[in-house]
């Protein structure tokens, strides 16, 4: 497996492993209050980045690509922005990190568009 590949599931491996370690905490506690941030840690951290993960596993001319890199980059940032803005905009500090996180989020996901149609294009 290439090294795009690889980061994309190890990525989602760790966002996983805290997702896990923050739903048994927040069941503990009985405080389900930030079940928000927890479900977009799972979805966009593990979901996304093992979806990532897949597909450039299977698109080694894509993961050699710049685009790939900075697909990887901006999918990382943008969970280490939007998780903790979730939580600053449930417990009243504020949305903007929730805001950013958006906007890099979805920025990774218009990568990962672009990297797609590339991969059918050149299959085509």
């Amino acid at each position: 497996m290439n090294k795009t590949a690889s980061a994309f599931f190890a990525v989602g491996a760790v966002f996983a492993l805290i997702g896990m370690a923050w739903g048994i905490q927040m069941s503990a506690s009985g405080d389900h209050s930030l079940s928000p941030a927890h479900g977009h840690l799972n979805l966009i951290g593990f979901v996304a980045s093992s979806v990532y993960g897949a597909f450039y596993a299977l698109n080694p001319d894509a993961a050699a690509s710049r685009l790939a890199k900075l697909h990887l980059g901006s999918a990382i940032v943008g969970v280490l922005l939007i998780v903790p803005g979730i939580v600053m905009a449930i417990t009243q500090h504020g949305e903007t990190f929730a805001k950013i996180g958006s906007i890099v989020v979805l920025l990774s996901m218009l990568i990962f568009f672009v990297q797609t149609v590339r991969a059918f294009t050149r299959a085509a």
